[in-house]
């Protein structure tokens, strides 16, 4: 997709080698913290790279945004500030939660509004 927004493009690139046909991507945003390398939401599903795995051993996860029953904005603050003021988001799926935190607030708006979008 031409209009996609990324952080890094061999991130990009390892999203787009696995597109479905007609899949869109709309954005790729390297993850901080540890556990997640990156997320990708496309027009069809929510990717995360995950690098928790023992013995130095990562998955690239797919989820369908209909098994997505909510996302969450993430923060240590209490209410009395900015909605998005933190850069984390929670997708929940059944009974699992993938936390990623972003290098900035406007790229977690950005992929919880994406996400609500597509579950909504």
């Amino acid at each position: 997709m031409a209009n996609a927004t990324y952080d890094r493009k061999e991130q990009f690139q390892q999203i787009q080698s696995g597109l479905l046909d007609g899949e869109q991507i709309i954005a790729v945003y390297d993850a901080v913290g540890t556990g997640t390398g990156f997320i990708g939401v496309t027009d069809r599903r929510v990717i995360i790279q995950d690098r928790s795995f023992i013995g130095k051993r990562y998955a690239i996860t797919s989820i369908p945004y209909a098994k997505i029953t909510s996302v969450s904005v993430v923060s240590n603050k209490s209410w009395g500030g900015s909605f998005f003021s933190t850069g984390a988001i929670a997708i929940h799926v059944g009974t699992h939660t993938y936390e990623v935190e972003f290098r900035g607030s406007q790229k977690s708006h950005h992929v919880h509004n994406v996400i609500l979008h597509y579950i909504s």
